[in-house]
């Protein structure tokens, strides 16, 4: 017969409370990049035009990045003793980005949604950072600066193609 075993109390220098708020705040976050990586890859498939193979490319470029970015998010929610969201209504709910559209937009429409996208991605990070620097969470610093770069580089290339 198993015993009852009792989960570790988690014991890294940061409390409860800070734990729970920066898990709350990634959980965003992984819920807009999730978001951001469904989009880029329906604009992958169904963009159109005179740009279609730099914009396909450019978009496969971009999702793939995304998809690499949402693991390490999760196991950072994991790492802080939280579980991680997961389905499309968790994410329907916390995410900040709108859904695509139905009908594939036209190819520069699909540029400026992405603009706004990555931008929304931007602010959620930088929201979560004061929490994790006050609770002086290294490591969910650390994420957030490599996802801010990113973001904020990617808008900067995709708002240049609208120039």
């Amino acid at each position: 017969m198993a015993k009852n075993v009792q989960a570790p109390t988690i014991s890294i220098g940061i409390t409860e409370a800070d734990r729970l708020k920066i898990s709350r705040g990634l959980s965003h976050l992984l819920a807009d990049t999730y978001t951001l990586y469904l989009t880029t890859h329906n604009f992958h498939w169904n963009v159109t035009g005179p740009m279609f193979t730099s914009l396909h490319a450019m978009f496969m470029t971009q999702y793939t990045e995304l998809w690499n970015a949402v693991d390490p998010i999760a196991e950072r929610i994991r790492s802080l003793g939280h579980a991680a969201p997961g389905s499309y209504a968790q994410f329907g709910k916390l995410s900040s980005l709108d859904d695509v559209p139905a009908t594939p937009s036209k190819a520069m429409d699909m540029v400026r949604i992405l603009v706004t996208g990555h931008e929304a991605v931007a602010r959620t990070a930088r929201g979560v950072f004061p929490l994790a620097d006050k609770a002086n969470d290294e490591p969910t610093a650390d994420l957030l600066t490599q996802r801010l770069t990113v973001h904020e580089q990617t808008a900067w290339m995709l708002r240049s193609l609208l120039e």
